[in-house]
């Protein structure tokens, strides 16, 4: 009796061709709309998916998209130091994202609200629920005054948000801080 011969059959993902101008990465690609569907990766916006730098780092990390400037790929490391040039806290906020991400929460950028990101609890989706928390990442070495402690709960306060304060130590371990208004 012949041997049955099997046909192996690999679907080889496409990258998201994204394109980093004016200081923004988009992409119009069919692989962008649907991952933006399934998970929640960058905000539809005038018929393009736009990513945060952060969002962008990661999928460049993940092997899930490639970065082009004037038509020409450009390599992780250079988007990286690209990236940083556009935002200097780019890679603290980065790995608390990255952090996040892994950890099954969606992670949208805030500046509208005064904040770096807004997160949203697990299987929550931004544009059906509110985000949950407004997020601060900052180094360990950093300072912060009372000021700026109290600015960053009134901002999250008058959103209707807790406020997460994301310290990032020396080895890139990111301990979380939760801050609520309580009531005597």
């Amino acid at each position: 009796m012949p041997k049955k011969k099997t046909i192996k059959k690999t679907t080889k993902e496409k990258k998201i061709k994204a394109v980093l101008a004016a200081g923004a990465v988009t992409s119009n690609t069919k692989e962008a709309i649907n991952l933006y569907g399934k998970s929640r990766f960058g905000e539809m916006k005038e018929g393009k998916v736009q990513y945060s730098l952060a969002e962008a780092i990661f999928l460049v990390e993940a092997k899930k998209m490639d970065v082009y400037v004037k038509n020409k790929k450009i390599l992780s490391k250079k988007f990286l130091e690209k990236a940083q040039d556009l935002d200097k806290k780019i890679l603290t906020k980065y790995i608390v994202f990255k952090d996040l991400r892994k950890r099954g929460y969606i992670v949208k950028t805030a500046l509208k609200f005064g904040a770096d990101f807004r997160v949203y609890e697990k299987g929550k989706k931004p544009g059906e629920e509110h985000a949950r928390w407004i997020l601060y990442p900052v180094k360990e070495s950093e300072t912060m005054t009372w000021h700026d402690f109290s600015a960053k709960n009134r901002v999250a306060h008058s959103t209707k948000k807790k406020l997460l304060i994301a310290v990032v130590d020396e080895e890139n371990d990111v301990t979380y801080y939760e801050v609520a208004w309580t009531r005597p």
